[in-house]
């Protein structure tokens, strides 16, 4: 054999027993490097004995076995800088390298496999957790599945994230920006919007239609002048309906998003930015603020 190895060296053993199928086995090619024969020999003499080795003592790995171990044998560091593999290998457990040495019937088979030998029990003894390409691809596979885990709960958190302040206040002259924010406001809506607005003409429609589709949408007002009937008519024979109901006693401007958020707005949607206005997110009135107008 061209590679020279120290048998007496453990750690080179302990290094190329590998956990597969839930048990402790060595590579054909590696027991034959370890045994100075070629793998080709050492498999013949397998099958001129094959009713001594089975499948608890040996087994041939399968091809998906083989390609998820590939960068985890030092033995296969030839394969991967693109030699083809001839054959699925064999790999042997500390039964089946017993076995080994009576096939092999050599001296040096008979001293590589106690020290093989010895080498398992050790580690079972010592309780040293045998890390085989399955295990190692688990803690890959646990690792990624952590990882996925912090990665959705950091895009959850992100989706969270309102790029929509809680308050602010609009200067006159502002009024590209105060219609995106109106629009902003209804576009964040999932299941419902809710205004409460004295003052709403087709302007107001035209905000309401830029909702989500299958958003409903509701108006509260104190009148229900002619000309907005009409409007809101041709605006519910075109788009998604929006109901309307009367609401007395109501002075200021609210905006209700999905029952959940509250925000008080200083102008009717129609007016915004014609003068300064503020607004501001009240969530804690929303259920006082929803049972006054419901009950109407």
């Amino acid at each position: 054999m061209s590679d020279k190895i120290l048998f007496n060296d453990s750690l080179f053993i302990e290094n190329r027993i590998f956990n597969i199928r839930g048990v402790p086995v060595m590579l054909d090619s590696d027991l034959a490097k370890l045994y100075q024969v070629d793998t080709k020999v050492l498999n013949q003499a397998v099958k001129r004995n094959g009713e001594r080795f089975p499948n608890w003592m040996m087994f041939q790995l399968t091809i998906d076995e083989w390609v998820a171990s590939r960068s985890q044998f030092v033995t296969l560091n030839k394969i991967n800088r693109g030699q083809n593999l001839k054959y699925l290998p064999y790999v042997f457990t500390e039964q089946g390298v017993a076995m080994l040495s009576s096939v092999l019937k050599s001296e040096i088979a008979i001293k590589i496999s106690l020290e093989i030998i010895q080498t398992f029990v050790t580690l079972r003894k010592s309780g040293i957790q045998l890390i085989g390409f399955q295990q190692r691809l688990e803690l890959v596979e646990r690792k990624q599945i952590d990882n996925e885990s912090k990665f959705e709960n950091l895009f959850h958190a992100l989706e969270k994230a309102d790029p929509i302040p809680q308050q602010g206040i609009f200067f006159n002259g502002q009024i590209f920006d105060a219609y995106v924010f109106a629009s902003d406001l209804i576009k964040k809506a999932r299941k419902s919007n809710i205004l409460i607005d004295n003052y709403v003409d087709e302007t107001t429609l035209s905000l309401l239609s830029k909702r989500n589709k299958n958003v409903e949408a509701t108006i509260y007002s104190e009148k229900f002048n002619p000309v907005f009937k009409y409007d809101l008519l041709k605006f519910n024979q075109q788009y998604s309906p929006i109901n309307f109901y009367i609401l007395k006693n109501n002075h200021d401007r609210f905006l209700i998003i999905d029952r959940k958020e509250l925000y008080h707005i200083g102008a009717s949607l129609k007016d915004l930015s014609k003068k300064l206005f503020a607004f501001s997110r009240m969530d804690a009135e929303l259920e006082r603020l929803l049972k006054e107008v419901e009950k109407t």
